[in-house]
């Protein structure tokens, strides 16, 4: 484990997630990523200035497991990003509610709670929040997940308050960042009209908006919204 202060990314096994956590290698840093399995490619080609923690955050279990985990490691954090996400459709049920509650608000109520002190003293520290368009618009299709993801950007104005002066909170509100493998050519032409700027901007600018955060000394409890003009 490096002596420098490392920036966790929950969620960093793939898409966004790995995109930032690479960014920030380049620029210097080391980095911590969780994943829900580990990926057969990395056995051939590790990750370069990324350390792996597998971790389960559907229950109370897992994400105390993770906690004990990094907590042996030894390691002082610069950053704390949460990332990590699942979707899963209304037909499931309580179920899926529970499921999704878990991962967007339980963890990182927990993770936020148990990392507090792991942070540098005296130095720059941030948790940011990675919640999505509909937390503060809803959805009349996906009601448990646009429920969920508000509820993490709750998270973000509370802990805000709780932890100031030493962490800043924020979160990052993105609509369409990227395209998912397989999405039909009629379903991205219908997606990008729902934007003012009617583009697909790539992972690229989740990274610019979280060190936007990271690098402004004067903003916290703010929610910056990455949506393209969505929301006019």
């Amino acid at each position: 484990m490096t002596d420098k202060p490392s920036i966790l990314i929950t969620g960093g096994a793939q898409r966004l997630g790995l995109h930032c956590a690479r960014r920030f290698v380049e620029d210097g840093h080391h980095v911590i990523i969780t994943c829900r399995r580990m990926r057969d490619e990395w056995a051939q080609t590790p990750l370069k200035g990324i350390d792996v923690i597998q971790a389960d955050f559907s229950t109370i279990g897992g994400i105390e497991d993770f906690i004990a985990e990094l907590k042996s490691r030894n390691v002082t954090l610069r950053a704390v990003i949460h990332n990590a996400s699942l979707w899963l459709g209304e037909d499931g049920g309580h179920e899926s509610f529970q499921t999704m509650f878990m991962i967007h608000m339980q963890a990182p109520y927990m993770i936020n709670l148990a990392c507090k002190d792991l942070f540098e003293a005296d130095a720059p520290a941030d948790i940011i929040h990675l919640t999505d368009y509909v937390a503060q618009h809803g959805s009349a299709k996906h009601v448990a997940y646009a429920a969920t993801k508000a509820g993490l950007e709750n998270l973000t104005q509370s802990f805000a308050r709780q932890f100031a002066p030493d962490i800043k909170v924020n979160s990052v509100a993105p609509f369409l960042i990227m395209f998912n493998e397989g999405d039909s050519e009629e379903y991205k032409a219908k997606a990008l009209t729902k934007s003012a700027l009617h583009i697909e901007p790539g992972p690229e600018v989740v990274y610019q908006s979280v060190r936007y955060l990271m690098d402004n000394i004067y903003v916290t409890g703010e929610c910056l919204k990455l949506d393209g003009g969505r929301h006019l």
